[in-house]
C-alpha cells in the first residue's frame, strides 16, 4: 500500500468520547456533497447503526458516492439485508474476506470514514452501542482524531486500495509491494503507516521500532498488549537506558485471554523498570502511543495481531503541539488507573493463574501467527 509523503497537518480535532466521535461522523456524512467512504470493522445492526445506514442513503439519494466496507468476521452477526437500502439507493457496501476456513485470520481491523477527501476520522471506534457513552461512567474508553489535510486524500487511496481488494481473492494480494516508509518527519508533518499479513509488509511496526531505538520516552495504550520480541526488546532498552516507559492497558477487557496472555510479560516488564498502569472505569479500547514528540493514533493494537496478521492503519504524527495534546489525553485516562507494582503483583499470583496466562500467551503469541502463515501460503 502507499505510504505518505511528509506535509502539513492543516487541522485536528481530538474525539475522545463515543458520543463525540459518533456525532462528528454523522455530521460529516450528512454535509459530504461529493464521496464518503466508511471503512470499519465491528457494524451492529443497532439504533446507532440504523442512524447511521439512514444517513448513508440520505447521502447516495443526493448524489454523494457512497462506498461502504465491513470486515466479515468483525461484523458477523449483521445480515447483508441489513444494508438493501444503502445498494438499492445506488451505493456500494462490500465484506471484506467473507468467511473461509482458508483464510479467515486475516482481518480488516481498520476504522475510516472519509468525507469528500477533505476530512477523515480515524481510531478505535467501531459502530456498536458499546462504544457510545463517555467511557468513564458508561461505554468502552477509545480515542479517535478527526482530521484535514493532505493526509486525507492518501487516506482515501488507502481505502480503495482495500476496497478493490476486498474479497481477499487476488493471487498476489498478500505479496503486494512493501509499503514505501516516509523519512523521519520535522515538525508539522505525517506519515500514513499500514499493517497487514506478509513479511516485511507492515510499516507501522518497521517505524515503530525505529523510534523507539531512538526515543528517550514512551506512553502506550493499547487495548490488546502483546508485542513482538523486538518491540517488546527496544522497550525494555529504553528502560534500562535511563528513558522512561509507561504502559496504560486494560484493567477490564472484552477479551479476557488477550488480558491473561498480556499479564504474563508484568513481572518481566516491571522488574526492567518499566511503568505499568490499568484503566478502572470501563473496557479499555484507544490505542494511542506516544514517544517523545511523535504521536501515533490509529486503529492499530501494539499486539501480535496487529503487528503482523490484521490489516490496520495508523498515523505518525511529528508534532509538538499534537504530542502535548495526546500526553494531556494519555494522563488523563491514567487518573483513573491503578498502577501496577513489581512486589504486590508477584504476590497476588497464584499457580492457576500463571498457568492460564502461560497457556494464553503461547496460543496468541505462537499458535495464531504460525496458522495465520500458513493461511497465508494458501493464499499465494
Amino acid at each position: 500500500m502507499p505510504s505518505m509523503q511528509p506535509g502539513a497537518i492543516h487541522g485536528h480535532r481530538w474525539l475522545k468520547t463515543g458520543d463525540e466521535a459518533f456525532k462528528a461522523m454523522l455530521d460529516g456524512i450528512r454535509a459530504a456533497s461529493k464521496s464518503i467512504r466508511l471503512e470499519i470493522y465491528i457494524y451492529a445492526a443497532s439504533p446507532l447503526g440504523v442512524e447511521f445506514r439512514e444517513a448513508l442513503v440520505e447521502a447516495q439519494k443526493r448524489g454523494v458516492s457512497v462506498r461502504v466496507m465491513i470486515d466479515s468476521f468483525g461484523s458477523f452477526y449483521l445480515s447483508d439485508s441489513f444494508w438493501r437500502p444503502l445498494r438499492e439507493a445506488g451505493g456500494e457496501v462490500r465484506w471484506f474476506n467473507p468467511m473461509s476456513l482458508e483464510r479467515f485470520g486475516f482481518r480488516d481491523h481498520r476504522k475510516l470514514l472519509v468525507c469528500d477527501d477533505t476530512h477523515a476520522f480515524i481510531g478505535g471506534f467501531n459502530i456498536a452501542p458499546e462504544y457510545q457513552g463517555d467511557g468513564v461512567h458508561n461505554g468502552w474508553r477509545d480515542l479517535g482524531l478527526l482530521l484535514t489535510g493532505p493526509m486525507v486524500a492518501e487516506l482515501a487511496r488507502s481505502f480503495d486500495l482495500l476496497f478493490e481488494r476486498a474479497d481477499l481473492r487476488h493471487h498476489r494480494f498478500a505479496r503486494l509491494r512493501k509499503p514505501h516508509i516516509a523519512p523521519s518527519a520535522t515538525s508539522g508533518n505525517y506519515t500514513v503507516l499500514h499493517c497487514g499479513p506478509g513479511r516485511g509488509f507492515s510499516s507501522f511496526k518497521r517505524m515503530l521500532h525505529k523510534d523507539l531505538a531512538h526515543g528517550v520516552s514512551a506512553r502506550i495504550i493499547s487495548a490488546y498488549f502483546l508485542p513482538t520480541r523486538r518491540i517488546r526488546r527496544d522497550l525494555f532498552q529504553m528502560a534500562r537506558r535511563g528513558g522512561r516507559v509507561q504502559l496504560l492497558l486494560a484493567g477490564k477487557s472484552d477479551v479476557p485471554p488477550a488480558q491473561m496472555a498480556c499479564r504474563r510479560l508484568y513481572t518481566a516488564m516491571l522488574k526492567a523498570g518499566i511503568e505499568i498502569y490499568e484503566y478502572q472505569p470501563q473496557i479499555l479500547h484507544a490505542k494511542l502511543i506516544v514517544i517523545d514528540s511523535t504521536t501515533y493514533v490509529g486503529s492499530a493494537n501494539v499486539d501480535v495481531r496487529s503487528l503482523r496478521i490484521n490489516y490496520d492503519l495508523m498515523l505518525r504524527l511529528d508534532d509538538e503541539v499534537i504530542a502535548a495534546e495526546a500526553i494531556k489525553i494519555y494522563k488523563e485516562a491514567m487518573e483513573q488507573s491503578l498502577r501496577v507494582e513489581l512486589k504486590s503483583w508477584i504476590q497476588s499470583r497464584t499457580l492457576w493463574q500463571k498457568i492460564k496466562e502461560g497457556w494464553y500467551y503461547f496460543l496468541l503469541s505462537r499458535v495464531d501467527p504460525y496458522i495465520a502463515r500458513r493461511q497465508l501460503k494458501w493464499l499465494r
